[in-house]
């Protein structure tokens, strides 16, 4: 479970707007916006670095967010980033108000465990992940860090679906009107140049014979 929110230092901005957002850019912070639970958006800014730590957990989008703005403290929870399309640093980050007794809507990473506990796998089956996150209805509180996916006891051309999987309470699959596939167990698989090797090899023995 996400039971310790990340924190995060801030500063206010005076202005919106590209001009103002380029000018924090080249003061060398990212600007980020903090909106939602029926109260006025705050302009605010980061420091790249303490941003890239938070991004490169891979739960920066499922996990809360505690950011200080002066002597105020906001709990939200990261809802897009963009990044620049040749430096791949983040140039802008919006963050969503949390308010007390809500749900909202967070996609999970998946993580598979046991393999060696598959027999499917264990013999030369393939894991074929169908999914690799699950969007959950989920009380912020309740975020877990990542699904659980056991492989234990699956064999070459077993399913695995959304109902096999233990889910934190409370927390439901957004998609409710089928019992959806996370990942399948697939049959080993030959290559062509595999075939056609051994196809020139039973010819060249026929013409030794």
């Amino acid at each position: 479970m996400a039971s310790n929110a990340f924190e995060l230092n801030a500063e206010m901005r005076e202005r919106a707007g590209k001009g103002a957002a380029r000018a924090t850019r080249r003061a060398g912070r990212v600007p980020a916006v903090i909106y939602g639970d029926k109260k006025e958006s705050v302009m605010i800014s980061v420091v790249p670095l303490e941003l890239k730590r938070l991004i490169q957990t891979g739960s920066f989008f499922s996990h809360l967010v505690e950011i200080k703005v002066g002597g105020d403290v906001h709990r939200v929870i990261p809802r897009d980033i963009q990044m620049h399309p040749v430096t791949d640093r983040p140039v802008h980050v919006d963050f969503m108000r949390i308010s007390k007794g809500s749900t909202i809507t967070v996609s999970v990473p998946i993580h598979f465990t046991n393999e060696l506990a598959s027999p499917g796998l264990k013999f030369g089956g393939v894991l074929n992940t169908v999914r690799h996150d699950v969007e959950l209805e989920v009380s912020p509180e309740s975020i877990p860090e990542f699904i659980e996916v056991d492989l234990t006891g699956y064999e070459v051309g077993d399913s695995i679906h959304i109902s096999a999987i233990k889910l934190p309470a409370g927390a439901t699959p957004t998609i409710t009107d089928r019992d959806f596939t996370i990942a399948t167990i697939a049959a080993p698989t030959v290559s062509k140049a595999t075939d056609d090797s051994e196809a020139a090899t039973e010819e060249d023995e026929g013409e030794e014979a």
